[in-house]
């Protein structure tokens, strides 16, 4: 089965308008397979074992029948949802919010590592969606904070995880104290025989669902190999390596603690924005480093594998692994974390000789094929670092803030002793400063086009449940308002995904067509023909004046986009 693509959209789902509108706020238009195959026996009531891949909408594929079953209100646990990890529990219970948010329901989210009275409290004021990691779920089955016996539906969220992590005997346990008539849903990329044994003993005539599981495909995903030079240390040789590839973000995969905290220092030594996540770090640290993750905020996360269990980051491009695992199964779990929802991603790997059966197993056995590169020399790593930030230096400069009035400051500094210093803080600084305003800018123009998809996703689920023909319909852009606002133009382009585009390449490609910093082109809405790209109004002209120049090969059309006829 085709785990991307679904025939069938959330206007045809038989859906409570409450949760119409927390769809549609999510920017949700199809269910994914495993969204749209689950839906009607959950609805139902039926058990379920369903095994899907990371990556495609399992958390939604339960929360939203979940939440259409439950009763709201009640303040009583009628939902539980058992997770692996905390930072999945915590993901976990924000989405199921977000869902329900229209609905007079609470969620709460309980998980070792973080302090009892918060959440005792919180489970006493009641909630009908409780979503934890099993040993604090079940401690606090064990004080009495935790009454299940209004308990509709229990959920075990990547259930092989759970039990290879040895949680099975907690989780047992927690069933047991749970209605022998509730409904139990079992969500796994891979069903082990303890699943089986578990679905046996708790599970009632359940309907068996099989997707793609995590192991059998990485189709998506570019796999990158890089030799160890063993002329200078390990953490040299990543830095080389990040210097060649220029990730935009990645999580880079450690083997061992250690190696994250040492990774991580480098990094950041090396004017590379990096946080480690590892077992010893506090919960507080855990949940700051996560934060910053999902605002955009953090270029590289150096991780081990069980710290990284359960963590969803939307848009991943690239996956580095410092070290290749002793087990190639989890190779696959790694680099699953890029390529998501059927987008392509990138699997780059440092190997050294004492890795190679790890990556003989991974070529014959699962068949992956890498493509080998050569790390740079240390002078041409030298190069390409300054080339880049030589050229982020000019592209600022070309945005018309007025600098000459501090060439006698810089000539003046230039002179003293500690110069090269201060230079150093003063540039480090920029390009920190520099760095988070594009991201600001790049997040607003997304949020902009987002509004307006939500408004019409919205507006589509209000419509009758019927077919609807929409080819013959004109590519129109979502719009935050129903006028261009003065602080950006807008503008046509005749090239599209048919092309070869997305909204990244297709944005930096006529930044630098016109010749431009790439932060003049604030986002793009790249349809299979062509394309709008909101852009600063000062860059307007030079935009245009590329128009006729040749991408890929052919002349390509830019012209302010007519306003949309109402």
């Amino acid at each position: 089965m085709d785990d991307y693509v679904a025939t069938t959209t959330f206007a045809e789902l038989p859906l409570s308008e409450e949760l119409r509108k927390g769809i549609a706020e999510l920017g949700y238009e199809k269910p994914t397979p495993v969204q749209a195959v689950v839906f009607a026996p959950i609805l139902a009531g039926r058990d379920l074992i369903v095994r899907s891949k990371t990556g495609t909408g399992k958390t939604a594929a339960f929360g939203i029948p979940l939440l259409e079953r439950i009763p709201a209100g009640t303040r009583k646990a009628s939902a539980l949802v058992l997770c692996n990890t905390r930072e999945l529990a915590l993901q976990v219970a924000q989405e199921i919010e977000a869902l329900g948010k229209h609905k007079d329901l609470r969620v709460v989210a309980i998980y070792g590592g973080a302090g009892m009275k918060e959440q005792t409290d919180a489970l006493k004021a009641g909630a009908e969606v409780i979503v934890g990691t099993p040993g604090r779920v079940y401690d606090h089955i064990q004080r009495g904070n935790l009454r299940l016996e209004q308990t509709r539906i229990a959920v075990l969220d990547e259930a092989d995880e759970m039990l290879s992590a040895g949680f099975y005997e907690e989780v047992t346990r927690i069933l047991d104290h749970l209605p022998s008539d509730r409904q139990t849903l079992l969500f796994s990329a891979t069903v082990p025989p303890d699943i089986e044994q578990l679905a046996t003993k708790y599970l009632r005539s359940p309907e068996t669902i099989l997707l793609s599981g995590d192991v059998f495909t990485v189709e998506h995903i570019h796999n990158v190999l890089y030799h160890l030079v063993d002329q200078y240390p390990k953490p040299r040789n990543l830095l080389y390596l990040i210097e060649r590839e220029d990730p935009e973000s990645a999580i880079i995969f450690c083997n061992l603690r250690t190696d994250t905290e040492l990774v991580a220092n480098v990094l950041n030594r090396n004017g590379l924005d990096a946080e480690m996540l590892n077992g010893d770090l506090p919960q507080k640290e855990r949940e700051r480093v996560m934060a910053k993750v999902k605002r955009g905020e953090l270029r590289f996360m150096v991780a081990t594998d069980i710290a990284a269990r359960g963590i969803d980051i939307s848009d991943l491009s690239h996956v580095i692994n410092y070290s290749l695992p002793e087990d190639p199964a989890v190779y696959l779990h790694r680099v699953g974390r890029t390529g998501r929802m059927s987008k392509k991603g990138t699997a780059i790997s440092l190997v050294s000789g004492a890795e190679l059966n790890t990556l003989g197993v991974l070529e014959k056995k699962y068949g992956i094929q890498f493509e080998v590169r050569n790390l740079p020399t240390p002078d041409e790593a030298r190069g390409l670092w300054t080339g880049k930030h030589v050229r982020e230096l000019y592209e600022a400069m070309q945005s018309g803030s007025a600098f000459e009035a501090f060439l006698p400051l810089a000539g003046d500094v230039m002179a003293r002793d500690d110069g090269k210093m201060l230079i150093a803080y003063a540039l480090k600084y920029f390009f920190q400063h520099h760095r988070m305003e594009k991201a600001q800018l790049r997040a607003a123009g997304e949020k902009l086009l987002e509004s307006r998809q939500v408004e019409r996703v919205q507006k589509e689920q209000q419509e009758p449940r019927r077919k609807r023909d929409r080819e013959h319909r004109k590519p129109v852009l979502e719009r935050a308002a129903a006028e261009t606002p003065a602080d950006r133009v807008k503008l046509f382009v005749d090239q599209g995904t048919e092309q070869g585009w997305d909204a990244e390449t297709l944005s930096a490609a006529l930044a630098t067509l016109a010749q431009q910093p790439r932060e003049t082109a604030l986002a793009a809405d790249v349809k299979p023909r062509h394309a709008y790209l909101l852009i600063k109004p000062e860059a307007q002209a030079a935009y245009l004046a590329a128009s006729g120049k040749e991408l890929k090969g052919k002349p390509v059309r830019l012209e302010v986009a007519r306003p949309r006829r109402r």
